[in-house]
């Protein structure tokens, strides 16, 4: 039996990526995973080091797989691909891919900053892009890569998800909500900026702006599939960044937050403005592009990397893991017994995880988790305490009301994690979808298609989300007293 007008999401994680199928029935998207695969990055001698690498083309590989698989069974329609932010692929004259990308978490930016900061001040970059300084953005990775002969060689540059759309389509673009985060953006213009990119050219000698493509927008058709056994259907630039799609797939209306938790947490509110000024700079928020003109107003928190980190190494060293067994005993562990700054920069390399987290308790003076439970339960209160500071904080800067949060994505499954939040901010949250950011993916997709009528905005796209998730969401609400969660964030300052 074939599905009519099937529309394909391409979501990529930094530890994951999935082709999810969505129609439409009566009203709401519904959706189907049709292939999974891991993303396992690579780590290559060169120059003397090993960088640590993203196997793009074991990727692309799982991208056509998935939708081989459902092109056999489903009138596909159209494409979409979402990814992480960041990292970036150069291409040669001729359009042949320069090597892998770099993975975000190589230390080749490490120190990078401070040289870009003597010649692009940190106020004047936050006055034009409005990011969130975090020592991987792209032009810190790009800074680091200065008089390379992988750069000077190179003719394009591509983020991830503008990458592989290139591979499928032939069309090389940059669609905006992923280009917001590489510092190289006008955020109120929404487009390159000249500023940065002739301050570049002059203090670094990297002259970018011939590299730069085209900047669209979500909804954009880019172009057509042309690769053989794919289905030759229109790419719709959708939120690329993973976490704008995301948040398109919020079932939310009104003074809502969210909270995208996956290996990262994202965790922010949807304005209609940037907001620039000196205090939220100085509070590390970010102003990233989102659909229809938006800005997600937002701070990166670490998220369940941390937790991620451990399980992996308590199972390479041969330890039966069984994560909700684990996850029950942690409930039962003393609640804020250890608390710690999770964005601590120390927490970013993968490797050595539970030494570090133990490390970072005893010099902040916190109970040292001498179990695995304990460290669990240590790493998911701290989470919850970084997102009532972050929600705290955007609300204040934003000045704007938060009346409930939505937490979705992987994370909304650890129901522990969502009642701990609930009760470190005091606010119910929604937890659901899990696959908000596919959701969100398709979407796009089916407006820009003119499958969901006329007049259907970011606020109609939210209801949609709602009418497709209802059934898989849980409420939690804030129960006890908040004095606990005030002492803990006394300690942590």
């Amino acid at each position: 039996m074939t599905v009519n007008r099937t529309y394909l999401s391409v979501d990529l994680g930094a530890s994951s990526g999935r082709v999810v199928a969505g129609h439409l029935d009566d009203g709401r998207m519904v959706t189907e995973v049709i292939h999974r695969f891991d993303n396992v990055p690579v780590a290559v001698r060169e120059g003397g080091r090993e960088v640590l690498h993203w196997n793009v083309l074991r990727l692309y590989e799982g991208i056509l797989t998935g939708v081989r698989l459902a092109a056999r069974r489903r009138n596909v329609v159209s494409l979409g691909i979402d990814t992480w932010a960041v990292d970036y692929g150069l291409l040669d004259a001729d359009g042949a891919l320069l090597g892998n990308p770099v993975h975000y978490r190589d230390s080749r930016t490490d120190g990078v900053a401070a040289e870009v900061f003597t010649h692009l001040p940190a106020e004047m970059l936050y006055e034009r892009t409005g990011l969130q300084y975090q020592p991987f953005n792209t032009i810190f990775q790009l800074a680091a890569a200065a008089g390379s002969a992988q750069l000077a060689t190179a003719r394009r540059l591509l983020l991830l998800p503008d990458l592989l759309g290139y591979w499928l389509t032939g069309v090389a673009v940059a669609e905006a909500t992923n280009a917001s985060t590489t510092g190289l953006l006008d955020v109120a213009a929404r487009g390159w900026s000249a500023e940065i990119l002739l301050a570049l050219r002059g203090a670094l000698g990297m002259d970018l702006g011939p590299l730069l493509p085209p900047v669209v927008e979500p909804g954009t058709q880019i172009g057509t599939v042309d690769v053989a056994g794919l289905p030759e259907v229109p790419l719709v630039a959708v939120g690329s960044h993973d976490t704008a799609s995301a948040v398109v797939g919020v079932p939310g209306d009104g003074d809502f937050a969210y909270i995208s938790c996956g290996t990262w947490s994202l965790v922010g509110i949807e304005l209609a403005e940037p907001v620039l000024s000196e205090a939220s700079r100085d509070g590390n928020f970010t102003n990233e592009l989102g659909v229809d003109g938006s800005v997600r107003y937002l701070r990166n928190v670490m998220g369940l990397w941390l937790l991620q980190e451990c399980v992996r190494e308590w199972a390479e060293a041969g330890e039966e893991i069984d994560l909700a067994e684990l996850l029950a005993q942690s409930e039962e562990v003393t609640a804020l017994r250890c608390v710690v700054d999770v964005d601590d920069s120390a927490f970013l390399a993968p490797g050595g995880m539970p030494e570090r987290l133990a490390q970072a308790a005893a010099e902040a003076g916190e109970p040292v988790p001498r179990t695995r439970a304990e460290m669990v339960r240590a790493i998911l209160d701290s989470l919850a305490l970084a997102y009532r500071r972050a929600l705290r904080a955007a609300s204040d800067l934003a000045e704007r009301e938060i009346s409930v949060i939505h937490l979705v994505g992987g994370g909304s499954r650890n129901e522990l994690l969502c009642r701990l939040t609930a009760e470190a901010t005091g606010l119910p949250v929604i937890a659901g979808p899990v696959e908000s950011t596919a959701l969100g993916n398709l979407l796009v997709q089916a407006r820009s298609l003119g499958d969901l009528g006329e007049g259907v905005d970011l606020t109609g796209l939210h209801r949609l989300a709602l009418a497709s998730a209802h059934q898989e969401l849980t409420r939690y609400e804030p129960r006890g007293g908040r004095a606990d969660w005030d002492a803990a964030e006394a300690r942590l300052r």
